[in-house]
């Protein structure tokens, strides 16, 4: 009976546990709230995805996708300069159609179906006991941050993707 009870509350730890683990990254929730809009926007779409540094380095990709298939990427580079609130452009391109994926500078050409697979089978699937994982939906429920930070890691060292400006295709005049 003693090795019963110990059965019973080692099995109940292990559940809460995984509760526990699905509540911290609020994936499932996330990606039903991507299906929604992922419908009624026709799976057409654009979205920036970001990186910032302590050093002043920051830069930006929009990633831009029709019918499910991406058609564009725009990425731009800036670094800090000694005028406060002035930033100083590196690098700045467009792309698309045949030139689409021709830098080699920029983020990666990745619809949201293909951010999600990779958050759940790669960044978001580490060790917890040596890694700080996040996981943010604020946009709207999509997701905005999903990747993970090395325990003891002093500066830039996130690993995975930021997301911001998730908006309905709309084609350009």
């Amino acid at each position: 009976m003693r090795n019963l009870s110990l059965l019973i509350i080692i099995v109940a730890l292990g559940l809460s546990a995984c509760k526990k683990e699905e509540v911290v990254t609020g994936y499932d929730d996330s990606y039903a709230a991507w299906q929604s809009f992922k419908k009624s926007s026709n799976n057409s779409y654009s979205y920036v995805t970001y990186y910032g540094s302590w050093t002043g380095i920051y830069a930006e990709s929009k990633i831009t996708v029709l019918n499910g298939k991406v058609v564009g990427r725009d990425f731009f580079r800036t670094r800090t300069t000694a005028v406060p609130m002035v930033a100083d452009t590196i690098t700045k391109w467009t792309e698309s159609g045949v030139t689409l994926n021709t830098h080699d500078d920029g983020f990666e050409t990745l619809t949201l179906d293909q951010i999600y697979t990779k958050a759940k089978t790669e960044l978001l699937n580490v060790s917890r006991a040596q890694n700080e994982v996040v996981f943010r939906a604020d946009n709207n429920g999509i997701v905005s941050a999903a990747g993970f930070i090395p325990n003891n890691c002093a500066d830039d060292c996130f690993t995975g993707v930021y997301i911001k400006n998730v908006k309905v295709y709309v084609k350009s005049i």
